[in-house]
């Protein structure tokens, strides 16, 4: 007997060798057959899906789970354009805290918006004897006031109390540590958003870090959520490669760095497991720190690596000699250029074929590195919803010749580079659809269109967030497709995205969210 059939659907197995069928059965959270393989089978429950559209889970490959939650807890100033209603809403959560000397956290930080940057005499008329905080939304920058200025190192760079990339590190080293309690609490929020609008598993982008940890303890936060059954969202963490280490392991090992007891990728189980080696090796375009090969259009400046070339070579390179999958962070094609130079440097000394390193974002890649990518082995993990939602300023600071190299989709497919789909949930919209449609469309918000001839195809920018995803993140054997021996786990749409016209795919309503064959309604 079956523990569900779910029937009167169309499913959109992205199984190759079946790739729809109308019924589907689950046993014990798996699936274990489809069409004239369960329909006549007697089931626990059958539930009519009344003609829905069925989708695998989306795996959204790339998010900041912890960051989330306790952004959509913080107080904004996201959409305020004038210096002077920010003030006033920062002199607000100043108010609120209790005592001169306390910490007050402000989200929603964007210069574009203002036409400059805050100073740090701004936030000094409205801080009362407090220590500001008021976080990039691309989470590569920071502006404080003078209170937090004075308790830095001395020589830490800041422009007028604007700090990017590892200054940003140094003020977040000056704040307790969160709470496991108040992390678990944040990573179930940031979940069951991430549940309703279809997404089933997802990489946590780096824990435990200097620019994006919350905790030295961060990890036994997440195991805290699970154990308190926060959210059944499947959960893969990417540690932050500075907290490797050197270690005397044995010379037949070749293993110069590690984390504690050698833990590396491929620890855990199907909720929660230690994924790939998360190497930061520039900033973000919002912050115009991403490193480029030559200016940014109206810039004197090409942004920033995070540190010199051969200190991230060398880290790449250990890191890939430890055993790890590796996800390196490079948003600008110079950065790019170092990660390409270190894993081929790594593989050269020991070849892993099947290691499936990674590049997150590959934000700008110029023709001549396509081929390189592919020759490699590596996977780009892109964030689509960037240029729907920031492209127009994207597209201006890149300038006419570079723009269409932004995000691509097309020519890494062409170049037989897997493209991997994900949000980098928070800095933009995490609406996997949304982002199909970007990637059909590549159609920014204002309609502009941005590198039209990287344009996919519904089912291939569906790949992306399903088969790709579950790839990328060593998961195929379980998740990706609706195949029988896989987890159960799906999205019910109320419309087919591949028979909607393009414009509408973002506006499809997820109607259900099932994990391991259960709906997986978001708690309050």
């Amino acid at each position: 007997m079956l523990c569900t059939r779910l029937t009167n659907a169309r499913f959109l197995t992205m199984d190759p060798d079946r790739p729809v069928a109308h019924d589907l059965g689950i046993w014990q959270g798996r699936i274990v057959g489809l069409d004239e393989a369960v329909t006549s089978l007697p089931a626990r429950e059958v539930v009519d899906l009344q003609g829905a559209t069925v989708l695998p889970g989306f795996i959204d490959a790339h998010v900041h789970l912890a960051w989330t939650g306790f952004k959509q807890n913080t107080p904004s100033i996201a959409g305020r354009t004038r210096v002077d209603d920010v003030l006033a809403v920062v002199a607000e959560a100043v108010a609120r805290t209790r005592a001169p000397g306390d910490w007050v956290s402000i989200a929603g930080y964007d210069q574009r918006v203002l036409g400059r940057h805050l100073t740090a005499a701004d936030l000094d008329k409205v801080s009362d004897g407090r220590k500001l905080y008021l976080l990039h939304d691309s989470g590569h920058g920071c502006v404080v006031n003078t209170a937090v200025l004075d308790l830095l190192p001395a020589g830490t760079p800041h422009e007028n109390g604007f700090l990017a990339e590892q200054a940003m590190g140094a003020a977040r080293a000056l704040r307790l540590p969160h709470s496991q309690e108040d992390l678990a609490e944040a990573i179930g929020r940031a979940a069951r958003t991430c549940l309703a609008e279809g997404v089933t598993a997802c990489a946590e982008a780096g824990i435990g870090g200097t620019l994006f940890g919350h905790s030295p303890v961060e990890l036994g936060a997440y195991q805290l959520a699970r154990d308190k059954d926060l959210s059944p969202l499947r959960v893969q963490l990417m540690v932050s490669a500075d907290l490797l280490r050197p270690v005397a392991a044995h010379r037949t090992d070749g293993i110069p760095r590690a984390l504690g007891l050698g833990l590396r990728t491929g620890f855990g189980d199907d909720r929660l497991s230690v994924g790939a080696l998360k190497v930061w090796t520039d900033g973000g375009m919002m912050a115009r720190t991403a490193a480029l090969t030559s200016p940014y259009e109206g810039l004197s400046h090409a942004g920033q690596l995070q540190d010199d070339p051969e200190a991230l070579t060398n880290l790449i390179v250990d890191g890939h000699l430890a055993g790890w999958q590796l996800a390196v962070h490079a948003i600008g094609d110079r950065a790019a250029d170092v990660a390409l130079d270190a894993i081929e440097r790594a593989q050269r000394l020991r070849p892993r074929p099947e290691a499936r390193h990674r590049i997150e974002h590959a934000g700008l890649i110029r023709p001549e590195q396509l081929p390189r990518f592919a020759r490699l082995g590596l996977s780009a993990v892109v964030q689509p919803g960037f240029l729907r939602f920031f492209g127009d300023d994207y597209a201006s600071i890149m300038g006419e010749e570079r723009a269409p190299w932004m995000y691509r989709g097309k020519a890494f497919l062409d170049h037989g580079i897997p493209l991997v789909g994900s949000s980098d949930r928070p800095v933009a919209d995490g609406s996997p659809l949304r982002a199909v449609q970007f990637m059909v469309e590549r159609a920014s918000s204002s309609g502009q269109l941005i590198g039209p001839d990287e344009a996919v195809t519904v089912d291939q920018a569906l790949h992306a967030y399903t088969m790709a995803g579950a790839r990328a993140c060593h998961w195929e054997d379980r998740l990706g497709s609706l195949t029988p021996g896989k987890h159960a786990d799906l999205v019910v749409l109320a419309d087919d995205p591949r028979r909607v016209d393009p414009s509408r795919i973002g506006d499809i309503e997820v109607v259900e969210t099932y994990v391991e064959g259960r709906p997986a309604r978001p708690r309050d």
